[in-house]
C-alpha cells in the first residue's frame, strides 16, 4: 500500500474514533461535554480533535450528518414498508438501537442539524409505517401518526440512555413490547 493511501486510511480511522467518542460523550453528558471530554473518549489529544473538527459546531454537524445517513441506511435495510406494521416497528426499533449513541444525539440535536433531512429520512418513514398500521387497524387511530412517531423516538432514546444498560436484543424487545403493548399487565380485570 502506498504512503498516501495509508495516511488516508489512518485519517479515516482517527476521524471515526473521534466521532464515536463524541457520540458517546455527548449522549451521556449532553451540553456539558467539552472537547477535552471528546478527546479523552476518542483516545486522542485535544489538538487532534481540533485538527479534524475546528469547533464544537463542526463536530456536532458531522455527527448529525453521519447519524442521519446511518439511520437512513438501516431503515432502508430493515424494509419496514414491506412487512406487517407490528413487524415494521420491531425492525425500526432494532435499526435505531443499532445506531446507538449517535441516534440519541441526533434526536436531541435535530433542530440544530439539518431538520429537513431528519424529517425526510427518519420521521416520514416512521409516520408512513404508523399510518399504514392505522389503516389496517393494527394501531390506534385516535393518536396521530406524528405523535406516535415522536413517542417511539422518545422511548428509544430513553431506553438507550437507561441504566443498567441492556444488550441490543433485550433493548429492542423492551422498546418494542412497551411501545406496542404498553406497560399495563394483560390479565382479566376484577370487577
Amino acid at each position: 500500500m502506498s504512503e498516501p493511501v495509508l495516511r488516508q486510511s489512518l485519517q479515516q480511522r482517527v476521524a471515526a474514533a473521534i466521532l464515536d467518542g463524541a457520540a458517546q460523550i455527548f449522549a451521556v453528558q449532553g451540553e456539558q461535554a467539552s472537547m477535552n471530554d471528546v478527546a479523552e473518549a476518542a483516545g486522542v489529544a485535544r489538538a487532534t480533535v481540533y485538527r479534524y473538527f475546528p469547533n464544537r459546531e463542526a463536530l456536532l454537524d458531522e455527527l448529525a450528518q453521519a447519524a442521519v445517513s446511518d439511520v437512513d441506511a438501516r431503515l432502508a435495510s430493515a424494509r419496514i414498508d414491506e412487512v406487517a406494521p407490528e413487524e415494521g416497528i420491531a425492525r425500526a426499533v432494532r435499526a435505531l438501537v443499532d445506531v446507538g449513541d449517535s441516534f440519541v444525539l441526533l434526536a436531541r440535536e435535530r433542530l440544530r442539524s439539518d431538520p429537513e433531512r431528519f424529517e425526510r429520512k427518519l420521521i416520514q418513514p416512521l409516520s408512513r409505517l404508523f399510518e399504514r398500521g392505522q389503516v389496517s387497524g393494527d394501531f390506534r387511530g385516535d393518536i396521530t401518526s406524528a405523535r406516535l412517531t415522536e413517542s417511539l423516538i422518545a422511548l428509544v432514546v430513553g431506553v438507550l440512555r437507561s441504566t443498567p444498560a441492556l444488550g441490543k436484543e433485550d433493548m429492542t424487545a423492551t422498546i418494542t413490547g412497551l411501545f406496542l403493548d404498553g406497560a399495563r399487565a394483560r390479565r382479566p380485570r376484577l370487577r
